[in-house]
């Protein structure tokens, strides 16, 4: 059985002079990819850009999220790793787990009901939850370093 690294062992990536920058800059373009294409869909659901072939965009905007999602998430576990002991400690770092667990679930919750092809009421209310999910996601992200 491996010995577990003990949770120091990656604190030098807190305080590389260009390390911990690049790592949230990656991050912000993650959640940039993430929500951009998020939100196009959802809007596309909503009626906006009713020309454009809500399946053809959703391919690609689901694409970019995945993507995107992928990027800022292998970012922030290295950065969380830095300083796993205080995030530990921290509401802002924990509400925000939370509501990224709440988001995959919303996730699930939309594509297990075929939501994309009903484009109905419930989707519509779907796409609130995740949009409003989202945005309290990066507000959290946000106050950790104030809480």
């Amino acid at each position: 059985m491996p010995t577990p690294v003990p949770l120091q062992a990656f604190a030098w990536i807190a305080t590389h002079p260009w390390l911990y920058p690049v790592l949230e800059a990656v991050h912000i373009v993650g959640i940039a990819l993430l929500l951009g294409s998020l939100v196009l869909v959802e809007l596309r659901i909503w009626g906006l850009g009713a020309d454009l072939p809500l399946p053809a965009l959703a391919r690609f905007g689901l694409t970019l999220s995945v993507a995107g999602f992928c990027v800022a998430a292998a970012s922030g576990l290295v950065m969380a790793s830095s300083q796993a002991g205080e995030l530990i400690a921290n509401r802002a770092f924990l509400l925000k787990m939370l509501l990224l667990a709440a988001a995959a679930g919303n996730a699930l919750w939309f594509h297990g009901r075929g939501s994309l092809a009903r484009a109905d009421g419930l989707a519509r209310l779907q796409t609130l939850i995740s949009t409003g999910l989202w945005l309290a996601i990066i507000l959290c992200g946000r106050w950790i370093a104030y809480a």
